[in-house]
């Protein structure tokens, strides 16, 4: 794969001027996402964000802050109170803290700096998984706007935010694994991702397993590539111990929660079997609800099917499971999905089933490579079906159809 793959990732960045295909592509994704971003604002106002108090705090040598005291997934701790977030969450907005007047605009810009390069990046991840043509743009399109990465990326919500970020490190983990396959490269980006979206980690999995087979009778490829990771690693462990005391307590067992379902939920385990079938439900039968008034839909805040948010993501299984790329890719797609659905929730007030952005970049490299198979019409309704539920999405959250 790594041949071919390599000069896929090269026509994607050719180097005699860019296509125009690809340049009406980067133009619709920064038009869109901006305009979207600049909706969001009109709905939710320009103001400071808790994790914009948190930059501010962290530039006065403090972690916490008094007025994260009732907040939801605040956390009171020997008298001083937190915020259960991760360590990529408030790393973006600390370029902020100097300029109180732009402060208000960090949610929205932290957002589109990670999710706008995610977007772009679509189009030579799928070429570079072996996507042709006009397949390559569809399935950029449906990367771009029928996936929830369009959702995530416009809003200027921290909590989203994360999602953003995985989301750009895993496409650049995917580039790199078809192209040079730098093992220092796979790691420092995992790492990356997992400073967003912990989860993701075990994505590193399968590629340092195929890793150690391509180089069987060396162990240093695997070290260099798990280096990285471990650092990520520490510095989390190290922002845990700092807030609460141990670098295996992340603040989410023990944060405020609003919501008497997640309470409920939080209290059979926050990693359980027994939260299998409840998320499995959200993620994949959760229907719309509906009223006699227009929108007439009404998506569930909780969760909807990823067959009525991204339906495109079904075309993964055309890659099948024979070829090794294809296998790494479900084994990654897998091993993150295992914490996902094991976890009490999978998010509040959103649209579709968000955690499910931890693993769509390999359904979408998926994708790509089974496009080959693609009878045509079918799989562009699944996209088309995908962009104007998405694109429902982001106006329903930011209450345009309210």
């Amino acid at each position: 794969m790594s041949a071919g793959a390599g000069r896929a990732v090269r026509r994607g960045f050719p180097e005699r001027g860019i296509p125009r295909a690809d340049m009406i592509f980067a133009a619709a994704v920064v038009i869109a996402y901006v305009v979207a971003a600049v909706l969001a604002t009109r709905t939710f106002h320009i103001a400071p964000d808790r994790m914009m108090v948190l930059a501010d705090r962290i530039a006065q040598g403090h972690l916490d802050a008094p007025s994260f005291a009732g907040t939801v997934d605040s956390v009171a701790f020997q008298g001083r109170f937190y915020v259960a977030v991760g360590l990529m969450q408030v790393l973006p907005y600390l370029p902020f803290v100097p300029f109180p007047p732009l402060q208000g605009l960090a949610p929205y810009v932290t957002s589109l700096a990670f999710g706008v390069p995610a977007a772009w990046l679509a189009l030579p991840v799928a070429r570079a998984y072996g996507a042709r043509g006009r397949a390559a743009i569809w399935i950029a399109t449906f990367t771009a706007f029928g996936t929830l990465l369009f959702f995530v990326s416009v809003l200027g919500n921290f909590y989203f935010l994360a999602q953003a970020e995985a989301f750009l490190f895993l496409e650049l983990a995917l580039l790199e694994w078809v192209g040079r396959r730098r093992p220092w490269i796979l790691g420092i980006l995992f790492g990356l991702a997992f400073l967003a979206r912990p989860t993701t980690v075990l994505a590193a999995i399968p590629f340092g397993v195929a890793l150690v087979w391509r180089h069987r009778e060396r162990i240093a490829p695997l070290v260099w590539m798990a280096v990285p990771v471990a650092v990520a690693a520490a510095l989390y462990g190290l922002f845990d111990w700092a807030r609460f005391g141990s670098p295996l307590q992340t603040g989410y067992a023990i944060s405020r929660l609003a919501q008497p379902a997640l309470v409920a939920r939080r209290a059979m385990g926050m990693f359980s079997i027994a939260q299998v079938p409840e998320n499995l439900r959200l993620a994949l039968v959760q229907p719309f609800g509906v009223r006699p008034e227009f929108p007439y839909l009404v998506p569930n805040p909780y969760g909807l099917s990823m067959l009525l948010v991204s339906p495109a993501l079904v075309t993964a299984a055309w890659a099948g499971v024979r070829r090794a790329p294809a296998a790494i890719l479900w084994a990654a797609a897998g091993l993150v999905a295992v914490p996902v659905f094991l976890y009490y929730g999978g998010g509040y007030v959103q649209y579709g089933f968000r955690y499910s952005l931890d693993f769509t970049p390999f359904l979408v490299a998926l994708a790509a490579l089974g496009s080959g198979r693609w009878i045509g019409l079918p799989e562009k309704a699944l996209v088309v079906f995908s962009v104007a539920s998405v694109a429902f999405g982001v106006l329903w959250r930011a209450h345009v159809l309210a």
